[in-house]
């Protein structure tokens, strides 16, 4: 803060020529003119000095710097600060009448009010080490004994950030030590800037730490932050929003409540928590500057809210009048470890209020606690009519004040001040009374507040709470805190219940332990709330983030297919494992069903009958063409090539099973080869029986030289030439590039298709386009020949029956590149059944018509249409 930074820099010099001037006076100076604020004292050896909040709004200044600034109190009384003075009274009183610690030596305090304000806690800290006219005066004269050097060689100070940094940066470049018991800050382990600080309170960074894992562990994901414009704040958010984002929450909203905040200001805060949907507020602030944005927050009867408290206010008896309940009832926070200190319950229920000046902070205490006007207070509060007797009981009150059932801060002064007397000690190398009777601690000559500070960062003491207390190198204690809830009693009132713990020092997973069966929830509610942009998305789904939004608020979108997602709040889906596919919910892989033709399901076992019954049809065939294998019909058909053809009608109807069935590697082989051959035969014998049809008819004469020239040897050389051609082009193409069973997981729905993968597809088109070459050969040359006179003209029924084949083909191709997964094979199955059964119908039925039903056409004559009608 470079206004901080400038103000601590003049008071710096301003101190730095006084002390000179002093020391060229011959150690005879004195300060110009009155402090004029209150300051709780006693003389001793060796003093303390002690700055405490004793108010928590400090005057706004305005100066003309034409006169002499007057003096303004500062207002608004804060018991627990002075309770944290009053302990540490109590801590020098009782080390003075130790024996053990300090024998022969005297602690003196001399404490004053900070206001919690960088102005007035400079001012403060300036009195406290220029020492007061009196003090001056007395060691002039000899009358005290002084141990130190400085006024005070130590200072205990202060609860805010803002404030204490000013003063450790006015003190350090002097070597006097400032412990503070509150001031949190990340900022003030920098040793450089504050070489003099040290404190009994963990660093913030501890804090930040166990509030970024408490919100991760009851999974607030969307949370706000409200703080105030100070160090303290700025620092403490800074720190938990960078530490939330790693973890993946996000910041709603943050709002920052002025020194001196307008009611328009105050009414913008509460309009934006009003509308957020963030349902979880973690506060950065002291009790003071909360005071007023929760009260208006009880007015507006906004109580949805869960408050997480930092440890500045979260044990804040300020905050727990009635008018706040149901706004704070259920707030959880960081406190830091408490203890119970004997005896002080006792030594604060002695103050009473007196004339003394020292008693001015009891007096201030005394009237605003009781309501009442001190008589012999000069300048009493004129709204106070009644008087105070002075006799008024502290036990019959219940406050902050009184409550010392668990002290927190009061415990980190108590330390704070024995850290101090323990340093001392070493420093003045002490022993105890029993070893020597005159000088138990070496008081010959005096120390300076740097000697002070080295001892102070190598003391090392166990106290009566079994609690080791030391510094580390940046002058931090062992970070320890406990979380506490606030919840209602049997009274009404609210009570600070203990529901876990934190321990910085502890390994990564061990340090936050909660019992989430005794916290009690805002609204009285035993459930944890729920503080989401969006719910975590369901499994089966994942998180797409929204364009322009924080990372915390997103859609859920399905998986993709083929992925899942088993928890909720997946930001991806994961991929299934080859050969698994996710079930219908997204949630799991399970096994893909593995789909092939089989003999067994409906359509297999159609296409097994339909292949059987062409068989049979054939065989059929082929036992009438043998048994009237004399008569003309089976004679003028060539019987041997229609014998030859018969068998290739069975072998393509039997080829057909092999398609049937698991592929397996040799099926996979074996389909298209026993396909190709077996056509290629039935198509070269069809071919065959063209020609001869062809050159029976275009011969002259009977026992034409033509025929002679194309005989049964020739006819048996040629189907076997173009069979050979067909069994050398499918060993070529499985000896090279075999098809393979390959399992097809490209369908959707789960399906595994396993089918036979071609390597070299063109090797399939081959074989077929080789097949389709004879057809177009056979089918020209029995079109030349459709015309020929005969009853039964081969040439016709050839050339039907080839247009069916062409048809199946034709149509075959486009079926066979669009069916999906075991379809293929049944079209594949379907076109070689339907073209076997077009051919074997259109070539022997009517042959068999005539032979069973219409034996006279059975005659030379009835060939040749010589029969008499």
């Amino acid at each position: 803060m470079p206004v901080t930074k400038l103000l601590a820099l003049g008071l710096l010099l301003l101190l730095y020529f006084s002390i000179v001037f002093c020391n060229a006076l011959d150690n005879r100076c004195w300060t110009l003119g009155d402090f004029n604020s209150p300051v709780l004292e006693q003389d001793g050896d060796i003093v303390i000095g002690g700055l405490f909040p004793m108010h928590y709004t400090a005057p706004e200044t305005d100066h003309n710097y034409s006169e002499r600034p007057q003096h303004q109190e500062c207002s608004g009384f804060d018991f627990r600060a002075f309770r944290w003075a009053q302990t540490m009274v109590f801590a020098i009183e009782e080390i003075n009448i130790d024996s053990s610690l300090l024998p022969g030596v005297t602690l003196g305090y001399r404490i004053l009010d900070s206001c919690d304000h960088v102005h007035t806690s400079l001012r403060s800290t300036l009195f406290l080490v220029n020492g007061t006219s009196s003090q001056t005066q007395a060691n002039a004269d000899g009358s005290a004994k002084c141990l130190s050097s400085a006024p005070v060689p130590a200072v205990i100070g202060l609860a805010s950030s803002s404030p204490t940094r000013a003063v450790a940066q006015t003190l350090g470049p002097f070597g006097i030590p400032l412990i503070s018991y509150f001031a949190t800050c990340t900022c003030l382990t920098d040793k450089k800037e504050y070489p003099s600080f040290l404190r009994t309170v963990p660093s913030d960074v501890f804090q930040v730490q166990g509030l970024v894992q408490l919100v991760s562990h009851f999974g607030w994901r969307w949370v706000g932050t409200v703080g105030t414009d100070d160090d303290y704040s700025h620092y403490g958010i800074q720190a938990f929003t960078e530490q939330l984002e790693i973890l993946g929450g996000c910041i709603a909203f943050h709002h920052s409540i002025p020194k001196a905040p307008s009611q328009a200001q105050i009414h913008a805060i509460l309009n934006s928590l009003e509308s957020s949907t963030a349902q979880v507020i973690i506060a950065f602030a002291n009790e003071g500057e909360l005071l007023e944005l929760l009260v208006e927050a009880a007015h507006r009867n906004l109580t949805r809210m869960q408050w997480v408290a930092s440890e500045a206010w979260v044990t804040a008896k300020l905050l727990t009048i009635p008018e706040l309940h149901p706004v704070l009832d259920g707030t959880v926070g960081f406190a830091f470890r408490g203890t119970t200190i004997p005896g002080l319950a006792e030594f604060l229920l002695r103050v009473r209020p007196s004339p003394k000046p020292e008693s001015v902070f009891t007096n201030m205490f005394w009237e605003e606690l009781f309501g009442c006007r001190l008589g012999y207070k000069d300048g009493g509060d004129s709204e106070l009519s009644s008087l105070c007797t002075g006799s008024e009981d502290l036990m019959e009150t219940e406050n902050s004040y009184t409550d010392v059932s668990r002290v927190r801060i009061s415990y980190n002064v108590y330390k704070a001040v024995y850290a101090i007397a323990h340093a001392l000690h070493q420093l003045l190398q002490c022993g105890s009374k029993k070893q020597s009777s005159d000088h138990i601690c070496k008081t010959e000559s005096k120390f300076s507040p740097w000697q002070l500070l080295h001892y102070l960062k190598n003391v090392h003491f166990t106290n009566q709470f079994n609690e080791k207390v030391y510094f580390d190198n940046n002058g931090e204690p062992v970070p320890l805190y406990d979380i506490i809830n606030w919840q209602k009693n049997d009274r009404g009132t609210i009570w600070f219940q203990m529901v876990g713990t934190y321990d910085g020092s502890a390994p990564h997973g061990q340090q936050l332990k909660i019992d989430e069966g005794l916290i009690q929830w805002a609204g009285g509610h035993n459930q944890v709330p729920v503080s989401l942009c969006t719910p975590p998305c369901p499994p089966g789904t994942r998180q797409a983030t929204r364009p322009g939004q924080p990372v915390c608020c997103f859609d859920c979108l399905p998986c993709a297919e083929g992925e899942i997602s088993n928890i909720s709040g997946a930001t991806e889906c994961i991929k299934c494992p080859q050969y698994y596919w996710p079930n219908n919910e997204r949630v799991s892989c399970v096994a893909g069903i593995e789909e092939f033709l089989s003999y067994h399901e409906i359509m297999g076992i159609i296409l097994i009958s339909l292949s059987l019954f062409g068989v049979a049809v054939a065989t059929v065939i082929t036992g009438i063409f043998f048994l009237f294998r004399s008569t003309p019909i089976v004679k003028a058909n060539n019987s041997e090539m229609s014998f030859l053809l018969l068998l290739s009608f069975k072998l393509c109807f039997l080829c057909s099973l092999v398609f049937v069935g698991r592929p397996s590697p040799w099926t996979c082989r074996a389909r298209q080869a026993a396909f190709g051959i077996s056509f290629v035969l039935c198509i070269s014998c069809i071919l065959v029986k063209t020609i001869v049809v062809l050159l029976a008819f275009r011969s002259t004469m009977p026992g034409s030289i033509s025929l002679k020239l194309f005989g049964p040897p020739q006819q048996r050389v040629f189907i076997f030439c173009c069979t050979t051609g067909q069994v050398i082009l499918c060993a070529c193409w499985l000896a090279l590039a075999p098809p393979y069973p390959y399992k097809n997981t490209s369908y959707q729905g789960g399906k595994i298709v396993l089918e036979c993968k071609d390597v070299w597809p063109l090797g399939f088109y081959l074989v077929l386009g080789y097949i389709g070459l004879l057809s177009c050969m056979c089918f020209a040359l029995a079109f030349l020949g459709r015309k020929l006179p005969d009853t039964f003209n081969e040439a016709k029924l050839i050339t039907f029956s080839m247009l069916i084949f062409f048809a199946v083909w034709i149509s075959f191709i486009p079926a066979y590149n669009s069916s999906p997964g075991k379809y293929t094979v049944a079209v594949e199955i379907f076109a070689i059944l339907a073209s076997t059964f077009g051919l074997l119908f259109c070539i022997f039925v009517p042959k068999c018509y005539v032979i069973l039903l219409r034996p006279d056409l059975n005659t030379k004559k009835g060939m040749t249409g010589k029969m008499s009608k």
